[in-house]
């Protein structure tokens, strides 16, 4: 399977709003600049994940974007989707026509794959990776601390 462009950034623009909307709203300007991500991309994006009801905007000066749900209520998966990227490492999207018009002989082992990835993606939620990264954060801290104190 190859996730495209529109996967990996909904993905990441949503983790970047997990993070940065905790206190206030986050615009796409704030979320464009930080993941260098094209605004009207990320206009895009978000009409969809708001269609779906994983963000909610915020009219008004300090408007933006935040969840409409717990970090731990989104997954991986529901964001992709949203986004209509399909989570199918077939050949022929799943269709079973993959050789003229009849399944390939390969055709469930693919199946079987994306039915994997699909369930992976959906075991892991936005609050799953917001504490990776902290835990990742955590870990450069302390680095840095040890070599600042051989110093």
């Amino acid at each position: 399977m190859r996730l495209t462009t529109k996967g990996r950034y909904a993905v990441t623009a949503i983790l970047d709003l997990a993070l940065n909307s905790q206190i206030k709203p986050v615009t796409l300007t704030e979320i464009a600049a930080r993941q260098t991500i094209s605004l009207s991309y990320l206009e895009q994006l978000f009409a969809r994940l708001r269609k779906a009801g994983i963000v909610q905007g915020v009219r008004g000066p300090g408007g933006g974007y935040q969840l409409s749900k717990l970090p731990q209520d989104i997954n991986v998966a529901s964001v992709i989707e949203a986004v209509n990227e399909p989570i199918d490492s077939t050949k022929c999207g799943g269709e079973a026509n993959c050789q003229h018009d009849s399944v390939c002989l390969t055709h469930d082992l693919w199946v079987g794959l994306s039915e994997h990835i699909r369930l992976y993606l959906s075991e892991i939620t936005l609050a799953d990776l917001l504490a990776k990264n902290v835990a990742r954060k955590n870990e450069t801290n302390e680095h840095a601390v040890k070599i600042h104190k051989k110093s």
